[in-house]
């Protein structure tokens, strides 16, 4: 947690599809009351502060409006992302399954960060599914975490012809 709270720290803002944000909304976002629920525990606070705080963009074309810190993006997502990318300092941080994959086919995705889990789970989505051309990438970090799991950070090559 400590690793994923610094990575969106360094973001300006986080960008996220309806399903993406309605999930982390209905688990981070601090209650009314200003007190976190039973099941956050203390070392879980921190990225849920920093998660609660963010700056978010939504990608919906079904939302009529969010809130959480959150401003609706409609409209073609290749151009509002490149406005976003333009205005940005450090960067916007993307999740989720179908807006990645949207991002990449468009060439919008600047870095890749992959965890890789110590896990087969042989079902459920898979990453970046129906990409629609390879996209070469060169590795630029790595974190190995005590649980087994890593985190890889490439960038896609730039090709010269």
């Amino acid at each position: 947690m400590r690793y994923w709270t610094a990575e969106m720290e360094r973001a300006d803002a986080l960008l996220f599809g309806r399903v993406t944000y309605e999930m982390m909304e209905s688990a981070w976002r601090k209650p009314a009351t200003g007190t976190w629920p039973d099941w956050v525990n203390e070392w879980q606070i921190p990225f849920a502060a920093t998660i609660d705080r963010a700056k978010k963009y939504v990608v919906s074309s079904t939302l009529s409006g969010v809130d959480w810190n959150a401003e609706l993006v409609r409209g073609d997502v290749g151009q509002a992302v490149q406005r976003l990318k333009q205005e940005s300092g450090e960067g916007l941080w993307v999740g989720g399954v179908t807006l990645p994959l949207a991002l990449a086919d468009l060439g919008l995705i600047d870095e890749y960060e992959i965890l890789v889990q110590p896990v087969l789970a042989g079902h459920g989505p898979t990453l970046l599914a129906g990409l629609r051309e390879r996209i070469q990438l060169e590795l630029v970090d790595r974190h190995e975490f005590r649980s087994g799991a890593v985190a890889l950070r490439y960038r896609p090559t730039r090709v010269t012809a």
